[in-house]
């Protein structure tokens, strides 16, 4: 617990950034990528649901439009929280960079014809999971889970364009706030934060 690790790896100057938070998230995702970060689109997503506030590792599954699109099932614990509350926060942790980005914003369903682009994607394995699956709900072993997938198997046996679940689909979040921390040595970190202007948006440095 009492372990100390130096950021040295890198450095934010004074109007290095790009006007455009988007735009500047695009780089250093790509930096994220080119090292070879394990899940480079990995990101802790928060939410308010009816038991208070709670987190889990998402995948960042595009970017339309400035906004961060990912998916999940409406029957899910997510699921619900975002239909009660659609104030998020996204977290991208690059450790191994020393950096990471955090995203205030405001969640809405995708249009159906986002969710179904993204599902066309998806392996067929998957689509067969998101039928199988009452995502958050109990079960009680693994042989019923798999039991679960197996009639979703023969639910679907011989077609190769397994439909998209009414209870699956895309979230976008519009971005309120987002602020871009590079570790630097002694903890005397570099914090810029985006706010939205009239026109574009703001950038303000912070103090670490």
């Amino acid at each position: 617990m009492d372990r100390h690790d130096d950021y040295l790896r890198g450095a934010l100057a004074d109007g290095s950034l790009d006007a455009d938070p988007v735009r500047q998230f695009r780089v250093w995702l790509a930096d994220a990528e080119r090292d070879g970060i394990p899940e480079p689109n990995g990101m802790v997503l928060s939410t308010v649901g009816a038991d208070g506030p709670t987190s889990r590792t998402v995948l960042l599954k595009g970017l339309i439009d400035g906004r961060f699109q990912f998916v999940t099932n409406a029957g899910s614990r997510k699921g619900a929280a975002l239909e009660l509350d659609g104030r998020v926060s996204l977290l991208f942790p690059w450790y191994a960079l020393q950096r990471q980005v955090l995203v205030d914003g405001d969640a809405t369903a995708a249009p159906a014809a986002i969710s179904d682009a993204y599902w066309a994607s998806r392996p067929r394995s998957s689509r067969i999971g998101a039928w199988a699956s009452r995502q958050s709900a109990p079960v009680r072993d693994r042989a019923e889970l798999d039991a679960r997938v197996a009639a979703a198997e023969r639910r679907f046996a011989g077609v190769d364009a397994v439909p998209r679940p009414p209870f699956w689909g895309a979230w976008l979040v519009t971005p309120r706030r987002i602020e871009f921390w590079q570790g630097r040595p002694s903890r005397v970190h570099d914090r810029f934060v985006y706010t939205p202007a009239e026109t574009g948006w703001t950038v303000t440095r912070l103090q670490p």
